[in-house]
């Protein structure tokens, strides 16, 4: 067993200025749960919705950010905010790490048009690795509709797929069935944190990758606490879903199609051959 100890927090959100609220929630769940090694909030959690309020720019928060996940020993994903590029302008979640680095940005993939107008869609997925556990990858909000996204994030190795949302309409019973089911095909783990209180309708939802719920919010303030195994994703993905379906196996077999060019060969090489699995001795 690999264990990684995660938090997914939904707030109940003020729809601006939360930047406060997101510190001390960070500051609370590290002195009651100080084995925890990442947090994760919402999708746009400190400026809410709307790209042209620049004062909740990312680069008014982020020095802040990296001091903030340096001195509690965290990695520290604050769900995201709008950046100002010269190419324009992104919704962006920045990803730090216990020592207050930057290791990467995720830029959402697709922005939910119409109606967040203003905003660029970003280009590559995003996959880190945090080092001596696995692979993680972020998804955006809106980025969940679209399974081509979570394929290209498994397809990179991701293990975990973190998904900030910011979610108050009545489509949320249809974003946590794709929850499950993008756990289920992807073999993974996903952690869903939507937006509470004015900004969203809550009811986060995480599913293990057999496609189990393991934690399924109300639409209050909630810590959700989860230890991922990396072990069982990748017995999981060797294996087959409950030694059953393997499709990230299957998918990278099919000479029908060339999206497994983008994947990480080496990596998906490991997961062995497309078999059924052998009954193991017991010691």
């Amino acid at each position: 067993m690999k264990p990684f100890s995660i938090a997914a927090i939904q707030l109940s959100l003020a729809r601006k200025n939360n930047y406060s609220l997101v510190e001390s929630k960070t500051r609370e769940a590290v002195f009651r749960f100080p084995w925890l090694q990442m947090l994760v909030f919402s999708e746009l959690a400190v400026g809410g919705a709307g790209a042209k309020n620049s004062s909740f720019f990312l680069s008014e928060y982020l020095d802040r950010l990296k001091e903030l996940a340096k001195e509690l020993d965290i990695w520290l994903i604050p769900g995201s905010f709008y950046e100002k590029t010269e190419d324009g302008t992104y919704n962006t979640a920045p990803v730090i790490n216990n020592k207050g680095e930057l290791v990467t940005k995720c830029r959402k993939l697709y922005p939910f048009l119409p109606y967040e107008s203003g905003v660029e869609g970003g280009s590559e997925v995003c996959v880190f690795e945090v080092p001596g556990s696995g692979k993680v990858g972020i998804h955006i909000c809106y980025d969940l509709w679209f399974p081509e996204t979570s394929r290209a994030l498994a397809l990179k190795g991701a293990e975990v797929i973190l998904h900030p949302s910011l979610t108050d309409t009545c489509d949320r019973d249809v974003e946590r069935a794709m929850v499950k089911a993008t756990a289920a095909q992807q073999q993974c783990y996903y952690i869903d944190v939507n937006a509470g209180g004015e900004q969203g309708c809550g009811l986060s939802l995480i599913a293990g990758p057999d496609g189990e719920i393991l934690h399924d919010a109300n639409i209050g303030e909630e810590f959700m606490l989860i230890e991922v195994d990396f072990d069982k994703v990748r017995r999981c993905r060797k294996r087959g879903l409950k030694g059953l379906g393997q499709p990230i196996k299957s998918f990278r077999d099919d000479p029908k199609k060339d999206l497994a060019e983008a994947s990480d060969k080496e990596y998906l090489e490991k997961l062995g051959s497309l078999e059924v699995p052998k009954k193991e001795k017991t010691p």
